[in-house]
Formats: structure tokens, C-alpha cells, sequence
């Protein structure tokens, strides 16, 4: 008879992963189920492996929902829902917080029918910092979130998957799709919705028309990239001005619902000034690192939906247009939302025409081309 150290014996007992498989990247860790959801919707709040920079395993977090139904005979198919910028602090995990249903878009297709993956990415939720708008690793927990997904019997989450994201999550989301063939090819990447994405990262810091909402997102990226790789901020601000930058990325959630402090608002107001006329494009190393995060319109495959409103004040939609063009000329074709909306409701507002889009290529329909009208 073989030997089994105590602990692969607890971890099957408990029917974990045991630790040498625990640390492989896509692998779950835990799901608990969540106790307040809405009508006809079971969820997880799970914990998973990702790998970060250089292949390091990561334990990172994220909430799964589905249907409150039985166990369909076929797997159910999977949206990835990627979420706007909620800050970069660990407390600002989406899972974390009590609105996390009523400000996800994503919920609605699991009326449809549909399992909604959302990953917190890396840093929100666990011990380490959020690498804000870093392409390569965002990807790789939303891909590793859809494999974990797998492991949940209740979901019965299969290995076909869309990505739908908003704001930060549209960026996510162009990232998931680059990355999906190469990193997971044990997923099947049917489709990619993207509603307000930044695209070019330093024209959308640049050109937002929101001066005070531009200065946060600002200070999130120079927080997140200064920490994680030992970027100097000496060419964006004084050091009393960093000193800003750093409090305002630690002790700020982004938060529609509520007023921001008045010492968050002076601070937003500080950086304003202190980086008016300042394009991270040409302060290095900022400007190299921001050029490589940003998507590169030659790389994301189709099929392929952006939504973008025309009066967004935080990603600029010149910005949008002329990436969407870009896509457009290598071949791809684009199905493209115009909405008249603010930033924040992007993806509420185009939410029931992105899930028919995404229903129909689960389904192998064609849907519109709308590259000649961009």
C-alpha cells in the first residue's frame, strides 16, 4: 500500500488541490459560496493560482456565478467579465465589496443562461500590488480565472469563452484575447467585447477630457508602476507630489455612489496642477512601459465589439476610433456600439446588444461588420 503524507490526505479529504498542484497557474483553490445574490443566481467568491512576472504563482481572487438551475447534460458557456478601474489597493477588490452584483454588468448573461467569470486581477483582493493596466498579467489571471471556473461542479463552466469588460476591463479584456491562444490553448476564445477600453494608455492619460478623474488614473499607474518595477517618479512630480500620488492610490476606491473626501478631492486637485501639460509618453521610464501596455491593434483577434460613448469624458473616443480603425485595416472586422452616454454607464448601457453579439457566435451566426461607418 502507498503512503500519503497528512496533508494530501487532508486535501483529498476536503477535496482541495494538493500542494504541488495548488501552484500551478489556473488551478482553484477555494470557492465559497456567496449567501446574497440575486433572484436565480448561485456565485463563488473563489480563490485561484495566476502566474505574475517572470512565471511567479500568485493567489489571487474573484467571484463565479451561474444559473440556479440543475447541472445542464453540456457544459455552460463562459463570459469572462473584466471590471473597471476600482482602485489599486487590496481593499478594492470588486469580490469585496457589497455592490460587487449591482455594479457588474456581466451579471446579466447569467440570466441568459451563461457562467460570469470576474476575476479581481492580481493585487485587488490579495497581498500584493495591483499592477494597474499591465497587460501581460491582467490577461493571464482573467485566462487563469476561466480555467479555475472549470473546477466549481455547480457552475458546469465549459472551456468555450467570451471576455466582456469595461474602462480598465476593456482594456483587460483586448489583453485576455491577445494572450488566450498562446497562454491558454486548453480555452477557446469564441468572442471580445470591449466598452470605453483604453488602447493607447498615454494618449488616454493625455487626452481625457476629465482634468480631475485623469489626475486619479494617473496616480494609480505611477503608484502601481513605481512600487512594482522601481520607477522614479523625479520626472512627473516633486516629492512632496509623490508623497500625494502614493496616498491617494493607497487609500482610495473608486466609488460612483459616494462623494469622494475632501481630502482625496484636494489631493486630485494637487496632481491636477502638479502634472498639467506633463505626457508621461515622453518621461521615460514611463513613456517605454506605457507604449508596451498599451494594445497593440495587430495582435487582437476576431470577432471583436467595442462600445464607445462620444461624450466619455475619461477615455477619449478619438482615442477609441482610431484604434478600432486600426483593427479594422489588418482585416478584422468590428462591431461597433455608438453611445451618447457618460463613461461610467458604458457597459450597462450597451450591455443587452454585447450579449446578443456574444450569443451569436456562441451560436457560429455572422454578425454585422460596421468598419466602413467607424
Amino acid at each position: 500500500m502507498r503512503r500519503f503524507s497528512i496533508a494530501a490526505l487532508i486535501a483529498v479529504a476536503l477535496n482541495l488541490p494538493t500542494p504541488a498542484a495548488a501552484q500551478r497557474a489556473g488551478e482553484l483553490i477555494a470557492a465559497e459560496p456567496m449567501r446574497e445574490t440575486p433572484a436565480g443566481v448561485q456565485a463563488w467568491q473563489i480563490r485561484y493560482w495566476t502566474s505574475g512576472q517572470g512565471g511567479v504563482p500568485i493567489a489571487v481572487t474573484g467571484v463565479v456565478a451561474a444559473p440556479m438551475e440543475a447541472i445542464p447534460p453540456r457544459p455552460r458557456r463562459v463570459i469572462a467579465w473584466t471590471h473597471g478601474a476600482w482602485g489599486v489597493a487590496e481593499k478594492c477588490a470588486p469580490s469585496l465589496s457589497p455592490n460587487f452584483f449591482a455594479a457588474t454588468a456581466g451579471i446579466d448573461a447569467v440570466g441568459r443562461g451563461y457562467v460570469m467569470v470576474a476575476p479581481d486581477y492580481i493585487g485587488l483582493g490579495s497581498p500584493t500590488m495591483h499592477p494597474f493596466l499591465v497587460g501581460a498579467d491582467t490577461g493571464q489571471a482573467v485566462l487563469d480565472a476561466v480555467r479555475a471556473a472549470r473546477a466549481i461542479p455547480g457552475a458546469a463552466a465549459g472551456s468555450d469563452f467570451a471576455v466582456w469588460g469595461e474602462s480598465q476591463g476593456g482594456h483587460a479584456a483586448l489583453w485576455t484575447a491577445t494572450l488566450a491562444r498562446s497562454y491558454a490553448p486548453d480555452l477557446t476564445l469564441i468572442a471580445t467585447a470591449a466598452a470605453a477600453p483604453p488602447t493607447d494608455l498615454a494618449a488616454n492619460l493625455r487626452e481625457a477630457s476629465d482634468k480631475n478623474a485623469r489626475a486619479l488614473l494617473l496616480s494609480f499607474a505611477l503608484h502601481s508602476w513605481s512600487t512594482l518595477y522601481g520607477f522614479s517618479m523625479d520626472g512627473v512630480a516633486n516629492r512632496a507630489n509623490q508623497g500625494v500620488i502614493h496616498r491617494l492610490a493607497e487609500n482610495n476606491c473608486v466609488s460612483l455612489d459616494k462623494k469622494p473626501k475632501l481630502g482625496t478631492i484636494l489631493g486630485i486637485l494637487t496632481i491636477a496642477r502638479a502634472t498639467r501639460g506633463k505626457d508621461i509618453d515622453r518621461i521615460e521610464p514611463f513613456g517605454s512601459f506605457a507604449r508596451a501596455n498599451s494594445v497593440d491593434a495587430t495582435r487582437v483577434p476576431g470577432p471583436l465589439l467595442i462600445a464607445q460613448s462620444r461624450n466619455d469624458t475619461i477615455v477619449a473616443p478619438s482615442v477609441t476610433r482610431k484604434f478600432a480603425k486600426a483593427v479594422c485595416r489588418r482585416g478584422t472586422g468590428v462591431r461597433w456600439i455608438d453611445m451618447t452616454g457618460d463613461h461610467g454607464t458604458s457597459a450597462k448601457e450597451s450591455a443587452p446588444e454585447t450579449i446578443d453579439w456574444i450569443g451569436e457566435h456562441f451560436d457560429g451566426s455572422l454578425a454585422p461588420n460596421d468598419c466602413r461607418r467607424i
